[in-house]
């Protein structure tokens, strides 16, 4: 059993205190998150429903969903990272909440990463629709 995995089993069990407690913990902590997780990748990679708002290559229909925002960590402002991809911020606009380039950017002020890509308004318009 993996370090995780084992520990859900032993919160389960340690708040429950029973094996069938155990046992739920590691169903939620192990098969719903990974199912979870699965599915909100394809959905981000779906290309569906969503907005545009950049232009990116001829034959890419990547798209914006803002519903997914959330679960994906930022990750499914797609179409904003096919226009620009080496950008670290993908919700670039203000309604857009954008929690990846928010952890991004405390890591960047602690000292621990550099040389961080952020948005220039002259590039995203270049790009915009």
């Amino acid at each position: 059993m993996r370090p995780l995995t084992r520990a859900a089993f032993g919160v389960g069990w340690a708040i429950g205190g029973t094996l069938h407690d155990a046992l739920a913990a590691l169903q939620w902590a192990g098969l719903v998150r990974v199912a979870l997780l699965q599915h909100v990748t394809w959905s981000v990679n779906s290309h569906v429903i969503g907005n545009r708002h950049f232009r990116t290559r001829r034959h890419d229909r990547a798209t914006n969903l803002w519903p997914l925002a959330l679960l994906s960590f930022s990750e499914s402002w797609h179409n904003t990272h096919h226009a620009d991809p080496t950008c670290a911020r993908h919700g670039v606009d203000r309604q857009q909440i954008d929690p990846s380039s928010a952890a991004i950017r405390l890591l960047e002020r602690a000292g621990w990463v550099s040389d961080v890509r952020w948005p220039s308004p002259a590039r995203l318009n270049a790009r915009r629709l």
